[in-house]
């Protein structure tokens, strides 16, 4: 049963917890982040929306779902900072965080993500990939998965009808297995496949 309480007089909102959202690319992550965003806001509630900065594949300053339309503005941070010092002043007056392309976060910043939740009292929602192209967790992934308080999964299939566990990255119809963990794409350049199909060089 979920518990509520009341913060800054603004109405009822979930007692405050660590909450990891995660699935292969192209499994409507951002889409479901946004639509979160939406339906609090609507309530009157005040949400901090961020992504590391890393991500600028829609803009710096834009967090873009594939569903046209389907976009917000977001605040950013980077490898070296600190949520917590950068974002004092808003943490103190928001209902909700977001966050989405988590898995580009380093360790201490999911530490600070659990603390915000322990600290300030604040629900945390953290969208992002599980693992790399090679199968390995992202360190921001890895550290989520030991002490995010509820971690979900949103399934989705490869091509064959199993489901996608691995974020496949391909060039010129094969698939890659060595290379920089970051390399930032779409469908062009990743592709959600089961492991199966992974192992066997199966795009299609």
């Amino acid at each position: 049963m979920v518990q509520f309480k009341i913060r800054g007089g603004r109405g009822m909102v979930p007692a405050a917890k660590l909450t990891f959202i995660y699935g292969c690319m192209g499994s409507a992550k951002t889409a479901q982040a946004l639509i979160q965003k939406f339906n609090y806001e609507e309530k009157g509630l005040k949400v901090l929306l961020l992504k590391p900065s890393m991500d600028t594949r829609d803009g710096k300053y834009i967090i873009k779902s594939r569903i046209e339309g389907l976009k917000a503005n977001t605040k950013i941070f980077n490898k070296t900072e600190s949520i917590i010092k950068k974002f004092n002043s808003e943490l103190k007056k928001i209902d909700f965080l977001i966050v989405d392309e988590v898995h580009f976060s380093t360790k201490n910043q999911i530490e600070e993500l659990k603390k915000i939740v322990d600290d300030f009292n604040i629900p945390v929602y953290a969208y992002g990939l599980r693992s790399n192209f090679k199968s390995e967790l992202f360190e921001g992934s890895k550290r989520l998965m030991e002490i995010a308080d509820d971690i979900k999964e949103i399934e989705s299939l490869c091509h064959c009808g199993r489901k996608a566990i691995i974020n496949a990255r391909y060039r010129n119809g094969k698939i890659i297995y060595k290379g920089d963990e970051v390399k930032l794409g779409r469908n062009d350049t990743y592709k959600a496949l089961c492991y199966k199909c992974y192992k066997e060089g199966k795009l299609k």
